[in-house]
């Protein structure tokens, strides 16, 4: 019998895919160090100029995502994600020229970061939807455990070496090692041999229009509003990342501020996350066979809002200590959360028909993401007026909830994700 855990090491159109995103993934960290330093040193950006160019990261996801999707669906995705790395690189490459020629300016480099956010979320969704046309549904756990150990490899040294080079080398010449990345990327990807069937004519009978964008984006939308397995992951999702995001503004005011934590012990924490993510990638799969899906997923999100709860604890400890139970706390919640991303979106794919993974995809990433600015603002309106201990608190339990929201449901008893593609309704 092939053993499970070695089937995706014999699968050369995978090890290509994982070949491409993990060259991608590790550039994308070296240009998310270089791209603020360019601003911050190169061009002199205002603090108002920096807000602008962090919010510009995360635009694309909530105006493209669902027209993206759409565009994903109708079309072969292998050749959009190739195209996607091409244009990437190419852009990258106008900041050193612009460094180079002396016309580096801050709308340039504005311009160039949200063309380049835009090809990352169609990449994104891309390649979220690729996958499950690539391995057996069976497979999926192992595909998106190695995906998520890309991943996490590359935030710890992506950001490891990008601050290096940034030592060595000006910022605008360290995005060349980006565009190159990308180059690699987009090799691997067409690498890939096999080819996907050409996207089934919309109804019974052959219509002669297209059906409009919005009829495709509300058909996108319908595993999740009607599918009780994927509105459950999605609702959980949601749940997560908006308490999450309620703690964070008032724990860096915490670290910085209360703490007043030493750059080096702001990297360890950070790092820590890194290291966390890395572990959860490598034991995801194992503790799927062990628990179960349902039982991972309701597992991972417990123990990660159990996590947050430290944060708060750690308000009444002294400096020391109070920056290890932070460094802890960031190794165990970024370890749960790999473990339940790997679980979720394996399963919200394999329940998905395949014409709709597109638009599924994209409709809960602009979801998911759209909801990061509300928690976001709510944390720092909530910090201001009940103070930073209580608002660290709620988060928390804001964050287990998202545990009790699969455990109240009917995706805690499944154990495996299922094999057979399922059919549209």
């Amino acid at each position: 019998m092939t053993d499970k855990r070695t089937t995706l090491w014999r699968h050369a159109d995978f090890r290509n895919l994982w070949f491409g995103l993990t060259a991608s993934l590790f550039g994308s960290k070296v240009t998310a160090v270089a791209l603020p330093l360019i601003a911050a040193v190169s061009l002199a950006a205002t603090p108002f100029e920096m807000g602008v160019l962090i919010a510009a990261e995360g635009l694309p996801y909530l105006f493209i995502s669902l027209f993206a999707g759409v565009w994903l669906d109708r079309s072969a995705k292998r050749p959009i994600l190739i195209l996607t790395d091409l244009v990437r690189a190419g852009l990258l490459l106008l900041l050193p020229i612009g460094w180079a020629g002396d016309f580096l300016s801050f709308p340039l480099l504005l311009a160039v970061s949200l063309a380049v956010g835009v090809c990352t979320v169609v990449s994104d969704i891309g390649s979220a939807s690729y996958l499950p046309l690539l391995i057996d549904r069976k497979d999926l756990v192992e595909g998106n455990s190695k995906l998520e150990l890309s991943s996490s490899a590359s935030d710890i040294a992506g950001n490891a070496i990008g601050g290096g080079l940034l030592q060595i080398i000006s910022a605008p010449l360290a995005v060349i090692i980006n565009s190159f990345t990308y180059l690699v990327s987009a090799v691997f990807t067409g690498l890939i041999g096999h080819r996907e069937a050409k996207p089934a004519p919309a109804g019974a009978v052959e219509a002669a229009v297209q059906p409009g964008v919005w009829r495709e984006i509300a058909e996108g939308a319908q595993p999740v509003l009607r599918n009780k397995v994927v509105r459950t992951l999605v609702t959980a999702t949601l749940v997560f990342n908006l308490f999450t995001l309620v703690i964070e503004p008032v724990f860096l005011i915490f670290i910085t501020r209360t703490l007043g934590l030493e750059p080096f012990f702001i990297g360890l924490i950070f790092a820590s996350a890194g290291a966390g993510a890395l572990v959860g990638a490598l034991v995801a799969e194992r503790a799927t066979r062990l628990l179960g899906v349902g039982r991972a997923m309701v597992f991972s999100l417990v123990i990660a809002g159990l996590s947050a709860l430290l944060i708060p604890v750690a308000t009444q400890l002294p400096k020391t200590e109070a920056s290890l139970l932070i460094v802890a706390m960031h190794f165990i919640d970024s370890a749960m959360v790999i473990i339940y991303n790997v679980n979720q979106r394996s399963l919200r794919s394999a329940v998905t028909p395949d014409d709709l993974q597109g638009r599924m995809n994209a409709t809960i990433r602009m979801v998911v993401m759209g909801v990061t600015p509300v928690g976001a603002l709510a944390g720092g309106f909530l910090g201001g007026w009940l103070g930073a201990q209580q608002t660290l608190a709620l988060g928390a339990v804001g964050v287990l909830l998202s545990g009790v929201v699969i455990l109240l449901s009917g995706v805690r008893s499944v154990r495996e994700i299922p094999d057979a593609e399922p059919v549209a309704v």
